[in-house]
Formats: structure tokens, sequence, C-alpha cells
């Protein structure tokens, strides 16, 4: 069985760290609303900062980053303790690493994704199993193309942040907005857990040893250089293709925040 063969650009960037891997001409595949939401004062600064190299991650090199997302399993009661519900909005669904459960846990489902390559991908995963059960769109978290009161789960993974550019306070009153009086909104793997306390969000946790789970040793070498390049001498060293979340220095994806609408 014979490998793909790389690109002249994979072949440069397979192993460069991301905080070294995007240059500033790189920011012309952002369409020009993403310009303005990533890029609001012209040029970026330099070297590129690590939210920024993630937005280009998407659109450049979406293979990349569904190998990562490939790898970070999310704790099985995180996904049990999703509720069974007729409408689910997801925000920031990526390639489908949510999607896929949550498809067996609704009638309908509306996945809203801002990075097209992602979405191409996500539809490709999903076409064969859900073809009349989800719609696939474009949008932000601070402008959701849905309408109002519409769903019975709102949710994200690792995808909401503080930040305006990737949600902030205008995007969770836009999960709210969609959100049904009774419904529930849910935040998995979240970040900035004072900021969603006090939008009145409540923490989950649940417990056990959690490891990011590669295909094989060389490709846990390869990811961790270039997405957690402190820990790849480690992860080297020991030459396993399951690492410890601790060697990685991050909360791993057993967390979730939600918080019930009013009716």
């Amino acid at each position: 069985m014979h490998s793909r063969r790389l690109t002249p650009v994979e072949t440069v960037r397979r192993t460069v760290e991301l905080a070294q891997r995007y240059s500033v001409g790189d920011v012309r595949t952002f369409s020009p609303a993403e310009r303005a939401r990533f890029l609001p004062r012209g040029a970026p600064d330099v070297p590129i900062d690590r939210s920024l190299s993630f937005e280009l991650l998407y659109r450049l090199e979406p293979e990349l980053y569904e190998r990562l997302v490939a790898a970070e399993r999310i704790h099985p009661a995180v996904l049990e303790w999703l509720p069974n519900v007729e409408r689910v909005v997801e925000i920031g669904a990526g390639t489908g690493r949510l999607t896929t459960a949550l498809l067996t846990r609704c009638s309908h489902l509306i996945a809203v994704e801002p990075a097209r390559p992602l979405r191409e991908r996500l539809r490709t995963a999903v076409r064969r199993e859900a073809a009349r059960t989800i719609d696939i769109v474009d949008g932000f978290f601070d402008a959701l193309p849905v309408s109002d009161a519409s769903a019975d789960l709102v949710v994200t993974c690792s995808a909401l942040d503080r930040d305006a550019a990737h949600g902030g306070d205008a995007g969770l009153a836009e999960m709210e907005r969609v959100c049904a009086p009774g419904g529930v909104m849910v935040v998995v793997w979240p970040n900035h857990l004072d900021w969603l306390s006090a939008h009145g969000y409540t923490h989950m946790s649940f417990a056990g040893e959690m490891w990011m789970e590669f295909r094989d040793a060389e490709e846990a070498v390869e990811m961790t250089e270039i997405f957690y390049p402190h820990a790849a001498g480690a992860v080297r060293a020991r030459g396993e293709a399951r690492v410890s979340y601790d060697v990685l220095g991050v909360n791993p994806p057993r967390d979730l925040t939600y918080k019930v609408k009013q009716r």
C-alpha cells in the first residue's frame, strides 16, 4: 500500500510547530468577512499568535486539524449527559467530532461552521448517515443564521472563547437567542470558567484518566511537535500512540458547562 505523496508546501510544513507554521502572506486565504473579524487592525502581528494560527490551520490544512481532533476523544460521560431532543444547533462544528454523536440524539441538527474547508469535510463525513437530518451552514457565534427560540439544545465544543472574534458575550447572547424556553445551552470542553459562571453557567467534570489517542507512535511525535512542542521530547522518549493530557499540560475534554433557558 502506497502512502499519499506530500505536496511541496506539506513537505516544508510537516513538522513546523503551529507558532511558526504560517506567514503574513497566508492570511490571503481569509474571505473579506473573515479578514474584518480576525484582522481588525489590518496586517497581523508577527509572529502570528496561536489563535490566528488555528484559524489559518482550519482553512489551509483542514486534514491536519482533522488528525488532531481524531486523537482528542471526548469523555464518554459528556456524550451520555447530552439530552435527547427534537432540535439541536451546534456552533463551531468543525469536521464533526461532536456532530456524529448529536445526530443520534435529535430529529434535526443545524451545524454552524465558519471555515469553508471544515464544512466541506463535515458534509463528506455525514453524507451517508444523515442527509435528511442535518443542515450545515456558514456562520459565526455572534451572527447565527438560525431563527429565534428554534433549538432545544444549543451546543459547542472547544470553539467558544471570551474574545469577541471567537464568541465573547455576543456569542453567548446568540446562543440564548436561538435556544427555546426550557432548552439547554452547553459548552463542551470550556475555557474561562469564571466568565461562563458569571453568565449563569454550571460546571460539570467527569472523572477518569484520559489520553490523546493517535494512530501510532510516529503520529504522536509528529502531532506533538506541531501542537505541543514543549512535550515532544517526552512523547518521543515514551514511543507510544497514547499521550496523557498531563504530559501535554492541558485539561482533557471531560468538562462541560450548561445553562437552562428560563421559560
